[in-house]
């Protein structure tokens, strides 16, 4: 495909994609960046596209690519919906502790560049391995290593100073765990 072509192409169907985006996902910044990754999947795999297809085309790969990217974030932000600590073992702080636990991890993740997140997803979540990975995403195992530890760093660095409360907060979780269970 030639850069006219693509040209073209963008110009024509950018804002049909986009709208339908808008519509699927009722976010129009989320639109707009996967009606972009529809078009540059596009360009990199250098498609001829029959001009007369092309509309439903790029409608189905932005479908399928905020499909995926629903899926994503379903997963990632369910992660503390899915561990959730015993109630009766709990003290009022610890719960007012685990939200801002929950609220800090959700904005680590947010801020986490895509590319990261995603790795770090895939293998935490999905429970893919590094080889698994880098088959999905067509990049070496080196870089999903680097992405990985990238992406360790990040949130590292923005959960710092909830590092050792979390720690706290496991360890007393754990303790309360066991002196209910051997009450029992």
């Amino acid at each position: 495909m030639k850069k006219e072509e693509f040209k073209t192409l963008f110009d024509s169907y950018f804002e049909d994609v986009r709208r339908y985006l808008i519509y699927r996902s009722g976010n129009e910044e989320i639109a707009t960046d996967i009606a972009q990754d529809t078009f540059l999947r596009i360009w990199e795999k250098q498609m001829l596209i029959d001009p007369k297809t092309a509309k439903g085309l790029l409608i189905k790969i932005a479908g399928d690519l905020y499909v995926s990217h629903y899926r994503k974030e379903k997963v990632a932000f369910n992660f503390f919906t899915t561990f959730q600590p015993n109630h009766k073992s709990t003290t009022p702080e610890d719960e007012i502790y685990f939200q801002e636990l929950q609220s800090a991890y959700d904005a680590a993740l947010k801020s986490m560049p895509e590319k990261q997140r995603t790795v770090f997803l895939m293998n935490r979540i999905d429970e893919l391995k590094y080889k698994d990975i880098a088959d999905q995403l067509e990049i070496s195992v080196k870089a999903i290593e680097k992405r990985m530890s990238q992406a360790l760093d990040h949130l590292k660095t923005h959960l710092k100073d909830k590092i050792s409360g979390l720690i706290l907060f496991f360890l007393g979780f754990r303790l309360n765990r066991n002196k209910t269970e051997y009450t029992k």
